[in-house]
């Protein structure tokens, strides 16, 4: 027994490297079996993170801007086959830095009343689109630099029921209402050529929404209420108010989007693309660059932990007057708001201004 353990002892030096070798084999053939789930399963876990850094770093100098800053113009329609189809009730104006992602946002009231289109702001895309396909953008973008003296680089159109279907996908979202308020007078979607069988007041167009005072959960369908209500009584059912609550949806949106939880989600990523993809469309192509470049300009905003300045023009009170005041009706033969100082001048100070934090 002592000479077989010598002559084991003897050759040792000789069979360790041996058996490193045929560990190192095995763990060579074990690591090429297991690669492709390996793979799968740090694709899956990193895939998100590594994407979103990607976003992080993207260079923005593809995008076109203006003393540094991308600007914006969101404009939103109701769709359908009814007349008002494509008017605009929703549009917002919004400026980002390239540098710093600081971002500001104005929702500009619908009401504005032009000269030169002879018209409402908000009807500036539907006769543009009457003159060519693709005009709507082009007269609708040229409206809002003559009230603010903005250029805008890039414009996109969202249909309301795509509005209401990526909230749905994001879980909802939470919305401090400022007041209670009723609209007896909220448009039922498909019914805005319904006779009523003869009634003259078309109630049969028409429910009424309620909203609570406090923070509420809302789904697509009740957020898009919120948003487009403007026949409530008292001071909600003014456009400055209608303007106001766009504002907390978007920032509501906005924390959505940039939570953790969804931001890790690459199939919940997805979703919302492909629904923006359905049910939005833009003034032009964006490149794989320009699309990156934009993405990233959202999530530096977001690691600068900046907060979205939001501004309004109103008219402002007995106290303090508004940039904008609303003449007898029959002036223009309806209700509209034109400027104070009659040339736009002042707003477009004030634009300015606040867009590089004088005050």
């Amino acid at each position: 027994m002592q000479k077989v353990k010598r002559k084991i002892y003897k050759f040792l030096p000789l069979i360790k490297p041996i058996i490193g070798l045929a560990l190192l084999i095995l763990l060579v053939l074990a690591l090429r079996f297991l690669f492709p789930y390996l793979k799968n399963f740090i694709d899956k876990t990193f895939k998100a993170p590594r994407l979103a850094y990607s976003f992080l770093t993207a260079d923005t100098s593809s995008l076109e801007s203006w003393e540094n800053r991308v600007n914006l113009l969101i404009l939103g329609a109701s769709g359908g086959d009814h007349s008002g189809r494509d008017l605009t009730d929703t549009m917002i104006f919004v400026s980002i830095d390239k540098t710093t992602a600081d971002i500001v946002m104005l929702s500009i009231p619908r009401d504005i009343w032009l000269d030169s289109l002879q018209a409402k702001i908000n009807s500036a895309y539907h006769y543009g689109e009457e003159k060519k396909a693709g005009g709507g953008f082009i007269l609708a973008k040229d409206a809002v630099y003559e009230v603010f003296n903005q250029p805008i680089h890039y414009s996109l159109l969202l249909d309301f029921a795509g509005f209401a279907k990526i909230i749905n996908l994001l879980g909802g979202i939470d919305i401090k209402v400022d007041r209670s308020f009723d609209d007896l007078k909220y448009p039922i979607a498909g019914k805005e050529n319904d006779e009523c069988n003869g009634d003259r007041e078309y109630k049969c167009r028409y429910e009424q929404v309620h909203f609570d005072k406090g923070v509420q959960h809302m789904d697509g369908e009740t957020t898009l209420m919120f948003v487009r209500s403007r026949n409530a009584e008292g001071e909600e059912g003014t456009d400055f108010a209608r303007s106001l609550r766009q504002q907390k949806v978007i920032l509501a949106i906005k924390d959505k989007i940039f939570n953790l939880k969804f931001l890790l989600n690459p199939k919940k990523i997805l979703e919302v693309k492909q629904a923006l993809g359905d049910n939005f469309k833009l003034d032009r192509q964006l490149t794989e660059e320009q699309t990156t470049a934009f993405l990233s300009l959202f999530l530096r905003f977001v690691k600068n932990k900046n907060t979205i300045r939001t501004i309004s023009l109103d008219t402002g009170n007995d106290e303090n007057l508004g940039f904008l005041y609303s003449p007898d009706s029959k002036e223009y033969g309806q209700w509209v708001l034109i400027p104070r100082d009659k040339t736009w001048q002042e707003i477009h100070r004030y634009i300015k201004d606040k867009i590089e934090k004088r005050y």
